[in-house]
């Protein structure tokens, strides 16, 4: 009768320290939290490290739901560049984007943040953000399909926004930093800024040098560099 006592005495603790544990597991669980948090100014993009906050067009960024580790990024092709790389395919995490329907593209507010899974994205129109070409979000189809007869470019789900759409937008980026370079060197010109005489047998590239133009290049490179990884 005492060994019996005993046994059942033991399960009872067993029991109580599984739901005990068990309690403890669902506590750590909820207290990771992966509701969209602000983007401040000094706060830098996890994948080219610029200044976030310094440039126009919808931001990204992305919460482990597992730990609540969080990265943000100055543009949503930057954050799909990070998002599509072979070791991010199965993170499972929730990825936030700003709706440029209810917010001004030049500096979006961080309380229109909204699930990027159920976006809309819109590829090639006339909009800048921090590479150049972007992809603008929009939380309705509607939305995007407005700036695509306005602006131009085509309407793309979360999950159509691929490695050869990024492709794409590094080209134009590096055409749109080149037509950057261009223009400012034919307004240097309009000036009266005269060329040294040593560099007239040089091709144009090498005076396009302007600092925008070539900060939106380097971007552009760097990303087609992250995006030929990714294959």
């Amino acid at each position: 009768m005492l060994q019996l006592k005993k046994f059942a005495f033991g399960w009872l603790l067993a029991v109580a320290a599984a739901l005990l544990l068990s309690g403890c597991n669902e506590e750590t669980r909820q207290e990771v939290n992966t509701d969209p948090v602000a983007f401040h100014s000094g706060d830098e993009c996890h994948v080219c490290g610029m200044l976030i906050t310094e440039w126009p067009g919808s931001k990204g960024q992305s919460v482990n739901t597992q730990n609540g580790e969080r990265q943000k990024f100055c543009s949503t092709v930057d954050m799909f560049s990070w998002l599509l790389q072979p070791e991010n395919k199965a993170l499972q995490a929730k990825i936030y984007v700003h709706d440029m329907s209810k917010t001004h593209w030049d500096a979006p507010e961080d309380e229109h943040l909204i699930d990027a899974r159920s976006a809309w994205f819109v590829h090639g129109s006339k909009l800048l953000g921090a590479m150049g070409p972007s992809l603008a979000a929009f939380s309705e189809r509607a939305a995007a399909d407005q700036l695509v007869q306005e602006q131009g470019g085509r309407v793309l789900s979360f999950d159509e926004v691929t490695l050869e759409v990024l492709q794409e937008i590094s080209r134009a980026g590096h055409e749109h930093a080149a037509d950057m370079g261009e223009q400012m060197q034919h307004q240097m010109r309009g000036d009266g800024h005269a060329m040294p005489a040593g560099d007239a047998g040089h091709g144009e590239d090498e005076h396009a040098d302007p600092a925008a133009a070539a900060e939106h290049a380097d971007h552009a490179e760097e990303q087609s560099h992250l995006e030929h990884e990714g294959h």
